[in-house]
C-alpha cells in the first residue's frame, strides 16, 4: 500500500497535484519541478491504482512533457 502521506488512487492524486499547484507567475524551475514530481506520484499511482493503471501511465507521461518542455536544453560542448 502507498505511503499515507502519497495519494493511491488516480482521483487522489489529482486532488494532491491541484493542491500543490504553484502561482501561475511562478519560474520556469518551478513549474518544471511541479511537473516532474506529479510524474513520479502518477507513476507510483499506476501500481496501486489497477482500475486506472493506464489512464495514470498516460498522465505520468504528459508531466512528462510538460516537464522537459520548460526545462532547458542541455548545454553541448560543455567541459
Amino acid at each position: 500500500m502507498a505511503n499515507k502521506a502519497e495519494p493511491a488512487t488516480l482521483h487522489d492524486a489529482h486532488s494532491a497535484a491541484t493542491a500543490r499547484r504553484p502561482a501561475s507567475n511562478a519560474t520556469r524551475a518551478t513549474w518544471a519541478a511541479f511537473h516532474l514530481a506529479n510524474a513520479r506520484m502518477y507513476q507510483t499511482v499506476a501500481d496501486y491504482d489497477r482500475w486506472h493503471h493506464h489512464e495514470a501511465l498516460y498522465w505520468a507521461g504528459y508531466e512528462e512533457r510538460q516537464a522537459a518542455r520548460l526545462s532547458p536544453p542541455p548545454e553541448e560542448g560543455r567541459n
